[in-house]
């Protein structure tokens, strides 16, 4: 009896022994690690992308993922970024934008999908209409290639200039084939443009950094239509486009919470590119 006792309380401690490795983990019943949450840098302009970004941060959690946003305040840094790993993914630039950096510096970054448009627009500090800009005025532009292009097709829509190729996305001033009213152009980069309002007699700026500048869209002279083609993306690099990460992202990006929180938060300053069900 007492051998059997023995026996008998052996089996048991074993078993206990067993359920408790289990129970901490210590089998191959343990939980996978993609069941951990992901974590995912994306670079962003601070206006407004980084603002869409952290208004989703909440739904990617639930979702598995964790979101950190890098800001930046250039066009070129978070491209660079990206292609050399340090980002998952950036939000920041529109199609023409993205296909131009590609074709200069040799990448190969893809488009995941877009979220919003920018109208772009043109402020003053000396007049409070387009036409009253005086023969010789100095007009602030965007340098970078395809915003620069933008901004002429803008003054162009206007009849104010008109481009030797009416349609080109990457005219630069020296691309204008008449000029009647002798205008001058400065040629910025993207995020120093408002500031030149005080030297020059327009500045033609894209609508995150007027909003950084705390500009009142709605004391433009002149502003893109809502048809404007330049919806800005989300952009990866080639081959990640099927990362379920990167899907939670973009679909986060485009849904009715994000929808609603554009609509409100910039009241047409900024226009949801997407549509919900």
């Amino acid at each position: 009896m007492k051998r059997s006792a023995k026996l008998l309380t052996i089996l048991c401690a074993g078993a206990l022994c067993a359920g408790l490795l289990t129970a901490c983990g210590g089998s191959d019943s343990a939980p996978a690690s993609s069941d951990k949450a992901v974590t995912i840098k994306v670079g962003a302009s601070p206006s407004p992308h980084a603002e869409i970004l952290n208004a989703v941060k909440d739904q990617l959690a639930k979702e598995g993922v964790n979101l950190q946003v890098v800001e930046f305040n250039d066009y070129v840094q978070p491209n660079l970024a990206l292609n050399d790993g340090s980002l998952d993914a950036n939000y920041f630039q529109h199609q023409p934008y993205l296909d131009e950096f590609n074709k200069d510096r040799g990448l190969d970054l893809v488009s995941l999908g877009g979220v919003h448009i920018e109208p772009m627009s043109v402020y003053s500090n000396k007049v409070k209409n387009i036409k009253d800009l005086k023969d010789g005025a100095l007009i602030a532009i965007p340098n970078d290639p395809t915003n620069e292009g933008r901004a002429l097709l803008l003054l162009q829509s206007a009849g104010l200039i008109k481009l030797k190729d009416s349609a080109s996305l990457t005219s630069t001033p020296k691309d204008i084939a008449s000029n009647p009213h002798h205008f001058k152009f400065s040629e910025l980069e993207a995020p120093q443009v408002p500031r030149a309002l005080d030297d020059a007699d327009a500045a033609v700026v894209n609508m995150n950094f007027a909003l950084d500048a705390k500009l009142d869209p709605k004391k433009a002279i002149l502003t893109e239509g809502k048809d404007s083609p330049y919806v800005n993306i989300v952009a990866v690099r080639k081959g990640d486009e099927k990362r379920p990460e990167l899907q939670k992202l973009i679909k986060a990006l485009n849904s009715e919470e994000a929808k609603e929180f554009i609509l409100k938060k910039y009241n047409g300053s900024v226009i949801p590119a997407f549509t919900t069900k």
